[in-house]
């Protein structure tokens, strides 16, 4: 009797292969839905490689990276905790993103339960130091639209924002839905500001800090226009004239 192989057990320590294949069926399904957010994780799990590794490596470099990584807070237990939001004063970041829940109805939770879907984002919950790393880029996600101004109830603002995390982790799939969503746009409104406005998330996420390396559980309880001077976190001009242009049209999203 033939033996069988025993089953491959998934290692976050090897860097995955990329799924070119995969990851345009995934983005002509999220073009075609800007809303179906599982899509995400499966071009983020075909192409991002060894982004998620290299990003650690790099946190261990950071002035508070080591204690950040020994420490390793599960942000989405932490953002889910609603005692806990509900404590930050007004003008925080915390605060903000409060709003950001309570207007979008969003949760750390819900953005969890979508990640993990089938061909998506499983074996996320090992126990693993990259694991954790890419469990903290996906938990801190909404929190960087919070931070960045980018609303996350608009096609236009989470293009431009995947194109600001491109630019900060390098993670190929970011890059690769921002340039999607870009294009899509030039057929459907016949003009560039959206285009540009995604260039210009890129532009940005390459000249802030890097905010991978903050402890959120500070940053959160610090005024917001002053988190956004310390990032060098720019003024998004051109994504608000994209907005404006979007909605003359009456398109909400592309």
């Amino acid at each position: 009797m033939a033996t069988q192989p025993a089953p491959q057990v998934f290692n976050p320590g090897i860097p995955m292969k990329r799924e070119w294949g995969t990851a345009f069926r995934a983005l002509g399904r999220l073009l075609a839905n800007g809303d179906d957010t599982e899509q995400v994780f499966r071009i983020m799990r075909a192409l991002n490689g060894d982004a998620t590794q290299k990003s650690y490596r790099k946190l261990l470099t950071m002035p508070n990276g080591g204690r950040i990584a020994f420490q390793h807070v599960e942000m989405a237990e932490r953002l889910g905790d609603r005692a806990w939001i509900e404590g930050f004063a007004e003008g925080t970041v915390g605060a903000a993103y409060r709003n950001f829940l309570d207007s979008t109805g969003y949760s750390a939770d819900g953005l969890v339960a979508v990640s993990m879907a089938e061909g998506a984002f499983q074996n996320a919950d090992i126990q693993h130091p990259y694991a954790w790393m890419g469990r903290r880029e996906r938990d801190i996600h909404d929190l960087w639209h919070v931070i960045t101004g980018y609303q996350a109830d608009e096609h236009l603002g989470e293009a431009c924002l995947v194109a600001f995390s491109y630019a900060q982790t390098g993670g190929l799939g970011w890059g690769f839905i921002g340039m999607g969503a870009a294009l899509k746009s030039i057929r459907i409104t016949r003009k560039l500001d959206f285009f540009k406005a995604v260039i210009e998330g890129y532009r940005h996420g390459k000249a802030a800090q890097w905010l991978h390396g903050e402890d959120y559980e500070t940053l959160l309880a610090e005024p917001l226009d002053q988190v956004r001077k310390r990032l060098n976190i720019g003024d998004p001009v051109r994504y608000r004239k994209a907005q404006a242009s979007l909605e003359a049209a009456g398109l909400k999203g592309i």
